[in-house]
């Protein structure tokens, strides 16, 4: 069945105006039409059984019937990421979202090649591999900020597992324990400067550790790092 974010309260006889994009999609994308059923999430009131009430030119409207699944949260695992070129982005927000990030924090680091990027589509691409996965909620994406910035004002409680490409630290699977929040940071495509990787190892709260022989591309180092930590102490257990 169709999954949808939406922005509303969600109970039961709620009726709900959707957006004009998710309209179209709906009436003519999908080729919906009055009676027909989606779900619908918001991440706070769990998953609801919709049924189309009115299709217009620019406005579908649902009515909320009955609620599928209650709310619940996965894992508080943040993925910070140095900013790469647009495509390789957009696929780690997409995968961030599939793999149960809560949150994605883009970074501009010594060696970032890029400075920009629009939240705005990183956001609705998240959105959209929330509502194919079967997440109850949506993973925000956050403007990007320097690295020293956001560790200026890091949460002590949230431990960092630091991605190190010189590979002459502990394996993932052995550095991670369970409890408390966590953030899983991956460099830029030409790696961390002298300075930084001196500087994270410094922190009381990082874990420095190795993803392999191999270096990998930014990409690749997102996936399998949020693989690896979701099997370690994630909700892959």
């Amino acid at each position: 069945m169709i999954r949808l974010f939406v922005p509303h309260d969600l109970a039961a006889g709620v009726r709900l105006e959707l957006d004009e994009g998710q309209s179209r999609y709906l009436s003519a994308v999908m080729r919906q039409a009055v009676g027909d059923e989606v779900l619908a999430f918001n991440g706070r009131d769990g998953e609801w059984r919709a049924r189309i009430e009115k299709v217009g030119k620019r406005a579908v409207t649902l009515e909320a019937l009955a609620r599928t699944r209650a709310q619940e949260t996965g894992p508080d695992l943040d993925l910070v990421i140095a900013l790469v070129k647009r495509a390789r982005l957009e696929t780690i927000v997409e995968k961030a979202a599939e793999l149960g990030a809560r949150r994605v924090r883009p970074v501009i680091t010594e060696r970032t090649n890029a400075d920009h990027t629009r939240i705005d589509r990183l956001q609705a691409i998240a959105t959209e591999a929330s509502e194919q996965t079967g997440r109850l909620d949506v993973p925000q994406v956050l403007e990007p900020v320097k690295l020293e910035k956001l560790l200026s004002t890091w949460d002590v409680s949230r431990q960092l597992l630091f991605c190190d490409e010189a590979g002459d630290a502990a394996p993932v699977l052995g550095a991670v324990k369970a409890g408390g929040p966590w953030a899983v940071l991956i460099g830029p495509e030409g790696g961390f400067s002298p300075k930084e990787r001196e500087g994270l190892r410094a922190l009381p709260y990082a874990v420095a550790a190795t993803l392999g022989p191999r270096i990998l591309r930014a990409d690749t180092a997102a996936i399998s790092a949020l693989t690896l930590w979701q099997a370690a102490v994630g909700d892959w257990r």
